[in-house]
């Protein structure tokens, strides 16, 4: 039996990790539950697994929150802030750490599990877009262990297994999203809904939109040159529309070994739980037969631009990750909002790079200094539009 914390459960990793457990109750127990406002599913989640700590950051929802359970009879904690998400997060009774917090707001809880040598199954990529040196040097001096949880990154970790030092280039899959076939000028009048329509993933609404620019691949590529200690010319991507395919990893010997099976976050999710050992699924198995092709595209970057911004904030440093990833949070809500147009999520993300110098990030406090100016600069530059 392992102890699970979801920091970030009421989400879209978050509930379907939750049926992954519901699915394996042998298996698996609900340590911890958390949640930024969504009161309504955590309340359901609490009386379905009986957490022993929940925490909910908003202050208002928290105290909603203890009104609506306090007639139950129940002893899970109630607790809420960042304050309590660190407690979550480095809760002695938990085995496994599922970090799924949308943004860099799971940075610091993250941050701390791996501090205290947890087990981390990682969903939140924005803590090694924006910390990953520092991620990874907690993590060697702290003997945590980091498993993605990605779809992308599972396939790359399955593949590489123990052979490391013989890995010549990794390719990461991509949809290509829902507009893999506009043209630039039918870019510049999609809406929120179009955006939303993945053809393959069942994803919350802030990677949907990072998958149909395209900044969803950039940044799974600053996450692997750290996941994986290779440098980003030896990480490229590749356009697949069916989504078999996760990714791949090629020796130095030209083997190319892949890592297949249906788009359904549940086996990443439930082999991030397993790890190092694999148990009977409950989802559905790939069918050859009902396969009629597998095809492959360069990304457009003309089209996509996003994904070349990723490329280039990489190698030109830590800081510029950050603003990266930041910038594009804000210009990803003031679109969902209807704010701007789907073109203009690279115009800012662009804009505020331009503005930024590369500074040495020593911290989880420098981080977000970088962080909160990317984050202004952005709405600067909207409100300048």
């Amino acid at each position: 039996m392992k102890n699970i914390t979801i920091l970030g459960s009421t989400g879209s990793i978050g509930t379907q990790a939750l049926d992954v457990i519901r699915k394996n109750r042998k298996d698996f127990n609900v340590s911890a539950l958390t949640t930024n406002s969504n009161i309504k599913i955590l309340y359901d989640q609490v009386l379905e697994f009986n957490p022993d700590i929940v925490v909910i950051v908003d202050y208002n929802k928290y105290k909603e929150f203890k009104t609506m359970i306090s007639n139950k009879d129940i002893k899970t904690q109630i607790l809420f802030g960042e304050e309590g998400l660190i407690e979550a997060a480095i809760y002695d009774k938990a085995d496994i750490i599922l970090s799924s917090i949308v943004g860099i707001a799971g940075l610091k809880p993250t941050f701390e599990a791996v501090k205290k040598g947890k087990t981390i199954a990682l969903a939140n990529k924005e803590t090694m877009v924006t910390a990953g040196r520092i991620i990874t040097e907690m993590a060697k001096e702290s003997n945590s262990t980091i498993i993605p949880v990605d779809s992308e990154h599972s396939a790359i970790f399955q593949c590489i297994g123990k052979e490391r030092k013989y890995v010549s280039r990794i390719i990461l899959t991509a949809s290509g999203g829902p507009f893999r076939n506009k043209t630039l000028q039918e870019l510049k009048s999609v809406t929120v809904s179009d955006a939303l329509k993945h053809p393959n993933w069942n994803m919350g609404k802030k990677i949907t939109v990072d998958s149909a620019t395209l900044m969803n691949k950039g940044l799974e590529v600053i996450e692997a040159r750290w996941l994986f200690d290779i440098e980003s010319e030896y990480i490229d991507v590749i356009i697949h529309p069916e989504s078999i395919i996760h990714s791949m990893v090629e020796f130095i010997d030209g083997v190319i070994l892949a890592q297949l099976g249906i788009p359904d976050m549940r086996i990443p999710i439930k082999y991030s739980f397993t790890y190092p050992e694999r148990t009977l699924g409950y989802v559905a198995r790939l069918d050859f037969s009902k396969i009629k092709n597998l095809n492959f595209e360069t990304p457009d970057v003309v089209r996509f631009p996003c994904l070349k911004l990723a490329y280039d904030a990489l190698k030109s440093g830590d800081s510029s990750c950050i603003v990266l990833n930041g910038a594009n949070e804000v210009a990803v809500n003031l679109f969902l909002q209807g704010k701007i147009g789907f073109t203009d999520i690279y115009y800012i993300v662009a804009g505020v790079l331009e503005k930024h110098i590369n500074v040495e990030i020593k911290s989880i406090e420098d981080v977000l200094e970088i962080d909160n100016w990317a984050r202004k600069i952005a709405y600067e530059l909207y409100n300048k539009r």
